[in-house]
């Protein structure tokens, strides 16, 4: 049975409020379509979690009345933390409520031609750009109720555009503060890495009141030939935050993108990611750590996808579960129909500290050509009993011996984030939720 979400916007609301942000026509235009087809589209149907006691409504507000942060040292402490020390800050936005807080761009990446931007900013200055990437590929405003709801009602995110031949050195860094639990989060980011272009983008969702509130989000990330991304994600929204998040990609000949995704929050969070290695020689490699605890239930699916011919795709997860949490992963490794000398494979693996919490690994694959190479392996287990005890023969206590164990299960994918603050910040979430 579909859930019928109720939200108190009408055409009218939404006009006004694109008007008074001087947004063109087409996404004016694009805002009300959405808003009109979302409530006769179906709600998004994750395999194995049913949706209808989830609450994706909970605003009252679009749009927030916060002003820039003056200075740096005005940021709140755990705000500040996960972009680092201001003085190695290269270039990283800071958004609170979808409006900018901090705003610090190196002028060097201006000179490549490389757009670092903000939603709003780059839907007035990039307009024409913006709209050959927005909800029209990699996702479709018309695929459900949430990504119809999303497009109506945008309100944050990110413009990354790296021209051809252009390599970014230096991570790139975006903060999203949800502070007004009645502001919903309706964020969006897109990146585009033309042809032999290369970028790091490293971002961190994060709240502080547990209070109910919403998430919807989605990401876009457009790889050209012979193009590298590296993604890294750490999201770590409060307890009372219902989350949809859908994270794709599209990548072309000789492409690469690699995933890092820290999923710590709180909520109930559905959450997707998808690459299509369209080209041949492209090249995909998505890991994923999640930590649930108390009664929170969540669903993970990951999914790749090969097309071109040679294309690589990798998928490892890692998920801790204790209390009474839920999970479901889902991996999906899928090679179509021409995507001949294609290689894919998957691991999934849980770990469970309470015998009431649930995680289960569902590897998949779906293998529509002959010449290929592919595989998977997934378990469920509690803490390895002999390694407890080697731990504990060298003067560990208990807890320390669990706590490295956890640590070495989960290092495959926070080592990979690329920017300490983050690897640091995402540890100190892991000690919290585990602890």
């Amino acid at each position: 049975m579909a859930v019928e979400t109720k939200w108190a916007f009408d055409r009218e609301t939404v006009k006004s409020w694109s008007e008074k942000r001087n947004e063109p026509t087409w996404l004016q235009e694009k805002r009300l379509e959405a808003l009109t087809n979302a409530a006769s589209l179906p709600m998004p149907n994750p395999d194995k979690t049913k949706l209808t006691r989830w609450n994706f409504s909970t605003f009252e507000n679009i749009d927030s009345d916060q002003r820039a942060i003056e200075s740096y040292s005005d940021l709140p402490g755990d705000v500040a933390r996960l972009a680092g020390d201001e003085s190695k800050v290269n270039s990283a936005i800071i958004q609170r409520d979808g409006k900018v807080a901090h705003n610090k761009v190196a002028d060097e990446l201006k000179e490549k031609g490389v757009i670092f931007t903000d939603f709003e900013t780059a839907v007035n200055e990039h307009s024409d750009l913006l709209e050959k990437y927005f909800m029209g590929e990699a996702v479709r405003s018309d695929e459900n109720q949430l990504t119809a709801l999303h497009t109506a009602l945008v309100n944050g995110g990110i413009f990354l555009y790296v021209p051809k031949n252009v390599e970014v050195e230096v991570p790139l860094q975006a903060i999203f503060w949800q502070d007004d639990v009645k502001v919903g989060l309706f964020n969006h980011v897109i990146i585009v890495a033309e042809d032999h272009s290369r970028v790091t983008y490293v971002e961190n969702y994060v709240s502080f009141e547990k209070e109910k509130a919403a998430a919807n989000i989605v990401t876009e990330v457009y790889v050209g030939q012979g193009a590298e991304v590296k993604y890294g994600a750490v999201d770590n929204l409060e307890s009372g935050v219902t989350s949809y998040i859908v994270r794709r990609a599209h990548v072309q000949k000789d492409g690469r993108i690699e995933w890092a995704l820290g999923q710590m929050n709180e909520g109930s969070t559905i959450s997707e990611n998808t690459t299509h290695l369209l080209g041949d020689g492209s090249y995909g490699d998505t890991k994923t750590v999640a930590v649930g605890r108390g009664e929170q239930i969540q669903n993970f699916t990951s999914n790749m996808v090969g097309h071109g011919k040679h294309s690589e795709g990798y998928i490892l997860t890692h998920g801790v579960m204790k209390d009474a949490s839920s999970a479901i992963f889902n991996g999906i490794n899928k090679i179509e129909k021409g995507g001949t000398k294609a290689h894919s494979e998957q691991t999934g693996r849980v770990l469970m500290l309470s015998s009431k919490a649930r995680g289960d690994a569902n590897p998949i694959l779906l293998i529509d050509e002959d010449d290929v190479t592919a595989g998977h392996a997934a378990s469920v287990g509690k803490i390895d009993p002999m390694q407890m005890f080697y731990m504990q023969s060298r003067g560990l206590s208990t807890l320390e011996a669990e706590r490295l164990i956890i640590h070495g299960f989960l290092e495959p994918v926070v080592g990979e984030l690329p920017v300490e603050a983050v690897k640091e910040r995402l540890t100190e979430v892991i000690e919290r939720k585990v602890y």
